[in-house]
C-alpha cells in the first residue's frame, strides 16, 4: 500500500511559497513559505506536518495495542512536538516528544504504561522516523 503527498513550490526560499495537497484530496492547496517555517507567520510547515503525521499514527497505534490486550480505550490524544535546530551545515530534526492521554476504562497505570510503550516502538511513523530521539509522556485520564 502507497499513499502520496504533493508539494509545490514557486519562487525563492525567501520570497516564495508552496502548497501541499494530500492523494486522498483531504488535504488540498495547504500554504506553506519560509516565514511559516521559521518567523511565525500563517501557514503550516513540513516539521508540523510530520507532527500531526506521527501524532495520528500513534494515538492509532497505541488504541490497537490497547485493543489487543482487552482493554477499549474511549479516547487517545496525542500531541508530537517536533525540535528542528540548526547545526552545522543545515537544520536537523533532533527530537521529537510525544504526549498522550488515554481514557482507558478500568485498566492500571502499568498496563497502560506498557501498551503505550509498544504503541511507540511500533508506530509505522517512529519506526520511519528512528533517527531522531522520541520521547514519551503517557497519561490515563482523570
Amino acid at each position: 500500500m502507497a499513499t502520496t503527498g504533493h508539494a509545490k513550490w514557486t519562487g525563492g526560499l525567501r520570497s516564495g511559497s508552496g502548497e501541499i495537497d494530500t492523494g486522498s484530496g483531504a488535504v488540498s492547496g495547504l500554504k506553506y513559505s519560509a516565514g511559516s517555517r521559521f518567523e511565525g507567520e500563517q501557514g503550516t510547515n513540513p516539521e508540523e506536518l510530520v507532527g500531526a503525521a506521527h501524532a495520528s499514527c500513534y494515538s492509532m497505534a497505541l488504541t490497537l495495542f490497547l485493543e489487543n490486550a482487552g482493554h477499549s480505550p474511549e479516547s487517545v490524544e496525542t500531541t508530537a512536538k517536533v525540535t528542528l535546530k540548526q547545526e552545522s551545515g543545515g537544520f536537523t530534526i533532533t527530537k521529537i516528544d510525544l504526549e498522550t492521554v488515554g481514557s482507558v476504562p478500568g485498566i492500571s497505570e502499568e498496563d497502560f504504561q506498557e501498551q503505550a510503550k509498544n504503541a511507540k516502538e511500533q508506530c509505522p511513523v517512529s519506526k520511519a522516523l528512528a533517527g531522531p530521539e522520541i520521547s514519551l509522556d503517557a497519561k490515563l485520564a482523570d
